[in-house]
């Protein structure tokens, strides 16, 4: 008869599988035709948010005619172009890379915040949270200091290179540290992330010519200069998204804790490392293209958890559709308050995350992931 440490782990190797089962049964209790309602409301919302954001600006474009121009571009429809040369220039070369590069980075700062509040159980967590931001904004700030102006492909390469380095940095002092835990990691990224802060805030007080520049990136902008930081930045996110949707089912099996999932065969450092780094890549890329747009990633995964329920299978999707939606209608409000000039839409999506995260405060009280 099995006795002593043994029976123990046996015992939490049982209930562990027992939770897991149940844990499962609950993640499904959404069914698959609510889960199918909510998967259609998400792609209505984006759909209809990537209409208005093609129709509204300077020159306003009615949606019939955008959805006739569209419908004449594709293949086997041979009709004529609804929309006159400089309309479909306004259009295509304009007014769609905005908006299209507005749902990449929507969509891929909600799901990385998804991604990073279900590996550190935070449902205030966010994907700054590593020192993105702080590596991000050293690279731009330096290469705005020392680069030869007016080269956005530097920019960006350089925000890019930044927060990766940011985010090695602040693993390795995570590792180098006696724990290794989920608290340890944040740690270090804070750490990180001031010490980075301190270092650019030394270089705006040496190059005090460059502050303009450099707030205007930091305060987030989905500026283009046509479809090529669109196509920067695809195959970064893809690899991203993919990452993240292929471990939605690991992270629900996360939220029982560590040992359970343990015990139900999850290597949860593992996990943890593959998700963080594909959250923090995604972000790093979008980043890098648009500047720091805050709230996006803390927000809208709540939001939708408190909706719909803790199930990340569901969650991750949901984030990433309503978080590109949030995105494109709040760069509309951006263009458009103040027109002819533009509020930067890191600043309106702080006007409207701000209010939103002191609800998230609350909620965060009374709830545990």
């Amino acid at each position: 008869m099995t006795s002593g440490p043994k029976a123990v782990s046996a015992s939490s190797s049982a209930a562990a599988r027992f939770l897991g089962l149940r844990e499962r049964r609950r993640s499904s209790e959404l069914g698959v035709g609510l889960r199918l309602r909510w998967g259609l409301l998400g792609a209505a919302v984006l759909s209809a948010s990537l209409l208005v954001g093609l129709a509204i600006g300077p020159a306003s474009l009615s949606v019939g005619v955008i959805l006739a121009d569209v419908a004449s571009r594709l293949p086997g429809l041979h009709v004529g172009h609804p929309l006159d040369p400089l309309d479909a220039a306004v259009l295509w070369q304009i007014r769609a890379p905005r908006v299209i590069l507005g749902v990449i980075v929507g969509g891929t700062l909600a799901s990385a915040g998804a991604g990073y509040q279900a590996v550190f159980r935070n449902p205030l967590a966010e994907p700054y949270l590593l020192g993105v931001a702080a590596g991000a904004g050293l690279g731009a700030t330096a290469e705005i200091v020392y680069g030869p102006p007016g080269s956005r492909g530097l920019l960006i390469a350089a925000a890019f290179a930044g927060a990766l380095l940011a985010v090695a940095a602040a693993y390795a002092l995570g590792r180098s540290m006696s724990g290794r835990d989920v608290s340890t990691l944040i740690l270090a990224g804070i750490a990180v992330s001031l010490f980075l802060t301190a270092v650019q805030t030394f270089l705006l007080q040496q190059h005090t010519q460059s502050t303009t520049a450099v707030y205007s990136w930091l305060l987030g902008s989905l500026n283009t200069s046509g479809w090529s930081e669109v196509l920067l930045v695809i195959p970064y996110v893809a690899f991203s998204l993919g990452v993240l949707m292929a471990h939605r089912r690991v992270l629900d099996v996360l939220r029982l804790g560590e040992e359970e999932a343990q015990a139900l065969g999850v290597n949860v450092a593992r996990v943890r490392l593959v998700v963080v780094l594909a959250a923090t890549l995604g972000t790093a890329a979008v980043v890098a293209v648009s500047g720091l747009i805050g709230f996006v990633g803390v927000v809208l995964p709540h939001t939708v958890r408190l909706l719909i329920g803790a199930s990340y299978r569901v969650i991750i999707p949901l984030s990433g559709a309503f978080g590109a939606s949030f995105l494109v209608l709040a760069d509309i409000v951006s263009r458009t308050a103040l027109s002819p000039a533009e509020v930067p839409v890191g600043v309106m999506t702080a006007f409207i995350g701000a209010p939103c995260f002191a609800l998230v405060l609350r909620a965060t009280r009374s709830e545990a992931l």
